[in-house]
């Protein structure tokens, strides 16, 4: 019983932590030179746009 609980809470917390990576990762990727991205690295639209590959 108790094995299973902290299975369960592992599992959740490692899908949380994926669903973090993959929200950092669309920012990065996608995002980086949209208002969101800018917000969130807190960059202007100038600095995104020149560091942009």
């Amino acid at each position: 019983m108790v094995g299973k609980l902290v299975s369960t809470i592992a599992n959740i917390v490692v899908g949380l932590m994926a669903r973090a990576h993959v929200y950092i990762l669309v920012l990065e990727m996608f995002l980086w030179d949209k208002p969101a991205g800018l917000r969130a690295f807190g960059q202007t639209k100038e600095a995104a746009t020149a560091s942009k590959v």
